[in-house]
């Protein structure tokens, strides 16, 4: 991040120069001042961008909740074996600052749920895990962004009635809690864009 912010300050100054030249006669009183409030700041910049490094991990993440909806074990299991080698795929090297802090923090949460998911075809054990699985993956997505906007849904039924939460690309409601015993079941409590 340095090289960046380095070779943007340059580029400003090489600009304020070049129209400092063209304008000025006696080069050498010229009093060059950059103002750092004007400067694009690149921790700003940085924060706002999307971090396309865990793209495969949120599609999978998207994809088990589907199967989840379809209450459908045997390919939930199948999505969360791929969730897991996307995981595993992860160069935590390459993620930025923001986003290997928090990564740090959920991977072996994110890791052992999207396993214990994998090694069972029995959805209500998948569900329970599930609820785990969406706390810290929305952790992630709130730092890594995503490409579109990131619905962060709610239904109060779910665990015994202390609620549970997951992340979906649709705005409608699909519980993957419930599947079709009760499909509409929740509610959109905040969008991630």
């Amino acid at each position: 991040m340095s090289t960046i912010k380095s070779t943007m300050i340059a580029m400003i100054a090489l600009f304020s120069i070049s129209n400092a030249n063209a304008t000025i006669t006696n080069p050498q009183s010229v009093n060059l001042s950059i103002d750092k409030q004007n400067v694009l700041s690149t921790d700003a910049f940085e924060s706002n961008k999307i971090d396309s490094k865990l793209n495969a991990v949120f599609e999978n993440y998207f994809l088990l909740k589907d199967e989840l909806v379809k209450t459908d074990g045997v390919t939930a299991s199948a999505k969360a074996k791929q969730l897991s080698s996307s995981l595993s795929a992860v160069k935590m090297d390459e993620l930025s600052k923001d986003v290997h802090k928090v990564w740090m923090k959920v991977m072996k949460n994110v890791m052992a749920d999207a396993k214990g998911i994998a090694a069972t075809k029995d959805v209500k054990a998948q569900r329970v895990l599930f609820v785990s699985l969406s706390k810290k993956m929305y952790d992630l997505v709130k730092v890594a962004k995503f490409q579109t906007p990131v619905y962060y849904q709610y239904c109060p039924m779910v665990n015994n009635g202390k609620g549970a939460n997951w992340l979906s690309k649709e705005n409608a409601v699909k519980n993957p809690y419930y599947g079709s015993k009760m499909m509409t079941c929740g509610e959109v409590v905040e969008t991630i864009k």
